[in-house]
């Protein structure tokens, strides 16, 4: 079996739960039992929702230090099954986070390409929600593709191919479901401890040897300055280490968009097209960066600057093209819609893919150049045409999206289409169009150097990784 239960502590010596509320509320550094004692209780169901939100609170509001986020994170991990490997695959497990962006379509493209590294790559992946979009909503638009997998299939399928992206079992990490769905609805989601907690207790219940985490900042990210992100950044690798994984940080800006298209479909148009050689060079410095990272950490390259080359090459020379069609096939895709759409065939996309009734184009005010495109504004406009969703189990429409047809930096002349809009019924208002329109800035060359940037990565940690 692949899995195997990890015991808890006995209720009997369950600390009184309101005197547990009451410590932290005050300020207090909660032990390792009592910690223990809260999780048990949250993941036993012997405590009241009441409750639970009154810890929520108390730890949103005092914080807690790194001894108490590593416990809790350790804690959550084990309130459910965890994930056992073979031997011989000691040391290539491996996975990334991202903490959500626009048009982040870096793990149809990376998880591949890791696979044809020699990594074996059990991706949990999670779903879209207000403006960022979902790995597992963006794959579902490829008719048959089934996210949901049995442990033991996953662990076929990382046999076979090498790699899986699919969502989270019932069985994995139960005290997080409890805790995320009341975060949202005590407004406790932007905890440090709890995102933590959150985010590496699922990373670890995949026993993993490494994890990378795309730590993002800017307009369109979570946190919106960089001190912020790195904060949170640092907290994610000191928790993920401290449970046996090697763990690193990328923090990238997210101002615009990831690549040219936004959207489920699109974006998984956007990705074959990478591994197929002909990807954006933000997205190929994001995979590249991301993978070359895994592979230095699992000993597969001996550093940063040949382990990019080695992802790198893996999708140059079709390996990593080969491993995405083996793992659609693995997960439910019929082989001739798999073989479609990896193929050269310029048609073959729309021919297996939902194309939108509708496209209208947006054209640029002005002569000029493009300085900016603001990503939150294009990513927030296409959730309400029903690219996205607003809560947890709304549908999402896969044909909607949107293609950027400019480039930062670039010269434009009035007139010229900058923006190819997708969309279903009910057409987008007026002031959904004008939102869009608002979104391109359009200067003059001087203000080219302050605006435009050459790269989305800021800084990699720890520091040793990024030499």
């Amino acid at each position: 079996m692949p899995l195997h239960r990890l015991q808890t502590s006995d209720q009997a010596d369950m600390p009184s739960i309101p005197d547990l509320i009451r410590k932290k509320r005050d300020g207090g550094q909660l032990s390792d039992e009592e910690v223990k004692a809260f999780i048990h209780a949250v993941t036993a169901k012997t405590i009241q929702e009441c409750q639970t939100g009154a810890m929520l609170m108390a730890i949103w509001l005092m914080g807690m230090v790194p001894t108490e986020t590593e416990t809790l994170t350790r804690e959550m991990m084990l309130s459910g099954e965890v994930m056992k490997w073979p031997e011989e695959w000691k040391k290539l497990v491996v996975d990334k986070h991202s903490t959500g962006g626009v048009g982040d379509k870096v793990s149809l493209v990376l998880a591949p390409a890791l696979a044809a590294c020699g990594c074996k790559v059990p991706m949990i992946s999670g779903r879209g929600l207000a403006h960022t979009g979902g790995t597992l909503d963006k794959l579902e638009s490829i008719p048959g593709f089934n996210i949901d997998q049995s442990t033991e299939q996953i662990l076929g399928i990382l046999g076979s191919v090498g790699c899986c992206i699919v969502g989270q079992t019932e069985e994995l990490v139960p005290a997080d479901r409890v805790l995320y769905a009341l975060r949202d609805a005590t407004s406790t989601v932007d905890s440090l401890p709890l995102i933590t907690g959150s985010i590496i207790s699922k990373k670890g219940a995949e026993s993993l040897s490494a994890l990378v985490l795309d730590v993002k900042f800017g307009r369109a990210a979570l946190y919106k300055d960089l001190t912020s992100a790195t904060e949170l950044a640092q907290q994610l690798v000191g928790a993920g280490n401290g449970l046996g994984m090697r763990t690193a940080a990328v923090l990238s800006s997210m101002d615009g968009t990831i690549g040219r298209c936004v959207g489920n479909s699109l974006e998984v148009i956007e990705a074959l097209e990478t591994l197929k050689g002909n990807g954006p060079d933000d997205l190929m410095e994001l995979v590249t960066t991301q993978g070359g990272l895994l592979l230095v950490m699992t000993g597969l390259a001996a550093d940063l600057s040949e382990g990019r080359k080695q992802i790198s090459g893996a999708v140059a020379n079709g390996a990593a093209l080969l491993k995405f069609g083996a793992m659609m096939e693995a997960q439910g895709v019929a082989a001739e819609t798999a073989q479609l759409l990896c193929s050269a065939r310029a048609d073959g996309y729309y021919s297996v893919l939902r194309k939108a009734k509708h496209q209208l184009e947006l054209r640029a005010p002005a002569d000029g150049v493009v300085l900016d495109v603001d990503g939150l504004v294009l990513a927030q406009v296409l959730r309400g045409l029903g690219a996205g969703r607003s809560k947890a189990g709304e549908p999402v429409n896969h044909s909607v999206g949107a293609e950027v047809l400019v480039s930062l930096g670039q010269k434009v002349t009035k007139g010229v289409s900058w923006l190819r809009l997708h969309y279903e019924d009910p057409a987008p208002t007026q002031d959904q169009k004008n939102q869009l329109e608002n979104a391109l800035t359009v200067g003059t060359d001087g203000n080219i150097p302050t605006q435009q940037k050459c790269t989305l990565i800021e800084k990699i940690l720890p520091d040793k990784y990024a030499c």
